[in-house]
């Protein structure tokens, strides 16, 4: 599907949005302020929040955006699979360990969605924030964070054309 609707230009979208969401997860704010765990699983958890954003600003915008989004998913996968190369997992055990990540994705995708849908309450929000990136650890503030997370799902929706430009993350 993804050649007849575009193809390459969609294939180098979806890497240029995977690659924008892994910049934006590193940024040190996150970790130095915020207090996300400077961790594999922290940055996971960052890095997987980013590209939920983005693919919920994908979502409803017609056949090439949605070619684009699965583009920027299959990076994302392709990604995951490289980092967990290079941490020695082998060949043997990669298959097990993506199929966990992308349940892990799919059921942060889904619970996000379910705390949008409290906007403007950011309750719900926070407590995924907590329990997600935060890992429920003492004395973190979920409150900043969920309203980055807020502020940001407005600025990429309100944004460029996400097809064509880059994403117009809020500032964290």
């Amino acid at each position: 599907m993804i050649f007849r609707l575009g193809g390459k230009p969609r294939l180098s979208a979806g890497r240029a949005l995977c690659d924008a969401a892994v910049r934006q997860a590193r940024a040190e704010t996150f970790y130095a302020a915020m207090g996300a765990p400077d961790t594999i699983e922290g940055r996971f958890e960052l890095l997987t929040l980013h590209v939920i954003l983005l693919i919920e600003a994908l979502r409803g915008r017609g056949d090439a955006a949605r070619a684009t989004r699965q583009a920027l998913f299959d990076a994302y996968l392709a990604d995951l699979d490289g980092a967990l190369r290079e941490m020695g997992v082998g060949d043997l055990s990669v298959g097990k360990r993506m199929r966990e990540l992308g349940g892990a994705f799919y059921g942060r995708a889904a619970a996000y969605r379910k705390a949008f849908e409290s906007l403007p309450d950011q309750t719900e929000v926070e407590r995924l924030i907590d329990r997600t990136i935060l890992a429920d650890r003492p004395g973190s503030n979920a409150a900043t964070l969920a309203d980055y997370v807020v502020r940001c799902r407005a600025a990429l929706s309100a944004g460029p054309d996400l097809l064509t430009a880059e994403p117009a993350w809020a500032a964290p």
